[in-house]
């Protein structure tokens, strides 16, 4: 049975701080749980309604009743059980060949469909700006479906990582060459911008090339893609265009 006291602090893990002042997050469903001993995160404690079907971890298991699994779920259907989540400790990180960089990206379904798509395409690592939404909002992490235990995400300032990294830094501009035209770079970094505001000006000084999405439909209403569209048609060009 559940105390008071855990619902409180288990309930509490949807807010950022409460996240960082326990150490802790929340990943909902057996699938994406049953992926977590295969990944670099560290299990506290998994509650089920249904413990047999995670015979996979070497985790403590609590069965409870569905009426407690919706008082620590943030779902508006919870799923079958839900796992209590060390975070991972910040670890020294260096460049790989391709990476994604995200300079202020809010939304959490955006965040959580770039990973998966970095997850799709082989990209091990993104990083991010410091105001990024965090990786473990609740609602990233179900939106990945997993992809977050295979994707090494880093906070940390951009300017300072930019103007330092080795890799070629890659924007997306309206005036930018034609993605359709465009080589991949060996060894480069892809930025996507704030979903509202584009990248930051400062951001923005230190790119070395910059790419567009040509538009082929007639019509002028929609003004701009979604930036996690924008992700995966740039993406989905470029690994073509590599395999050349």
């Amino acid at each position: 049975m559940l105390t008071a006291h855990t619902i409180k602090i288990l309930q509490s893990l949807d807010k950022k701080k409460f996240r960082q002042k326990y150490n802790l997050f929340l990943v909902e469903g057996n699938k994406i749980i049953c992926e977590l001993p295969n990944s670099n995160f560290k299990i506290k404690e998994i509650f089920s309604t249904d413990p047999q079907k995670l015979d996979r971890t070497d985790a403590p298991i609590t069965h409870v009743s569905e009426n407690e699994l919706k008082k620590i779920s943030f779902l508006k259907t919870p799923k079958d059980s839900v796992a209590v989540c060390h975070l991972k400790t910040e670890e020294i990180f260096k460049d790989k060949n391709v990476q994604l960089v995200l300079d202020g990206i809010q939304d959490p379904g955006n965040l959580g469909t770039i990973i998966r798509l970095a997850d799709w395409f082989g990209i091990e690592q993104i990083i991010c700006s410091e105001d990024t939404v965090d990786v473990y909002n609740p609602k990233v992490i179900m939106s990945t479906m997993g992809s977050f235990t295979r994707v090494n995400m880093v906070y940390t300032d951009l300017v300072e990582y930019l103007s330092n990294t080795k890799n070629i830094n890659i924007g997306t501009d309206m005036e930018g060459e034609n993605i359709y035209t465009f080589k991949k770079p060996e060894k480069m970094n892809l930025i996507l911008g704030n979903e509202g505001n584009g990248m930051r000006p400062e951001t923005e000084k230190l790119l070395q090339k910059s790419i567009s999405i040509p538009r082929f439909g007639k019509s002028q209403s929609t003004e701009s893609l979604n930036v996690s569209m924008a992700a995966g048609i740039i993406l989905g060009q470029l690994f073509r265009v590599g395999e050349k």
